[in-house]
């Protein structure tokens, strides 16, 4: 009797068995279906994919074009530049020739009259080196009465005056010169500064007396 009731429940177990199998092909069935992507939408997908990768690559080529013109703009400088300031060297070493003859007018003015003649001829010299600076964009720096600008002066020292407001260029040691906008050589100048106490109280009674 045993052996019968064994052979009974064999074909249950059997049905059992076969059931996780037809649930899994049901599934897959399902899977299959959820895969299956409407043609309509795949192709907005890859529209919108498209539209994307577009505009992504506008924006790259907007931002070549701009470096490659800031690029173009920043050569275009750099050889202005280079053509308007290519004298710099040769203006650095004419302009002490200048100074030279300007303080060998200014000696020989001093002298006698027999010395006129000379002095007109290097009078001249001094002209015509003053007008080929000046073609060459280079000219001098007005520096005597002037407020000291350190980016155009170079001050040697301080002077007290009462006759010139303070931070004033009342000498002038060696012109200065700008080339263009851009300083060349810079002036050799004494600046002014208020007189001293001491130098103030010693005036009063000066005055008092006047």
């Amino acid at each position: 009797m045993a052996k019968k009731s064994k052979k009974q429940e064999s074909p249950e177990q059997e049905t059992v068995a076969e059931a996780p199998e037809q649930m899994t092909t049901e599934e897959s069935e399902a899977a299959a279906e959820e895969t299956v992507v409407d043609p309509l939408t795949q192709l907005k997908n890859e529209l919108e994919a498209a539209r994307t990768e577009t505009s992504n690559n506008w924006d790259l080529y907007l931002r070549e074009r701009a470096d490659l013109e800031n690029a173009r703009k920043r050569h275009q400088r750099e050889k202005e530049d280079a053509l308007r300031f290519a004298n710099d060297r040769l203006l650095k070493e004419i302009i002490p020739v200048l100074d030279n003859l300007e303080r060998a007018v200014e000696h020989a003015g001093q002298g006698d009259e027999d010395n006129q003649g000379l002095l007109e001829g290097v009078n001249m010299t001094i002209n015509q080196f003053c007008k080929a600076l000046e073609d060459f964009g280079a000219k001098p720096i007005k520096a005597i009465g002037t407020d000291f600008d350190p980016n155009l002066h170079q001050a040697m020292g301080q002077v007290e005056s009462a006759e010139q407001a303070p931070n004033t260029v009342v000498t002038e040691f060696q012109k200065g010169y700008l080339l263009h906008d851009r300083l060349l050589r810079p002036s050799l100048v004494m600046v002014a500064k208020a007189p001293s106490q001491e130098a103030a109280a010693g005036e009063e009674p000066t005055a008092t007396e006047e």
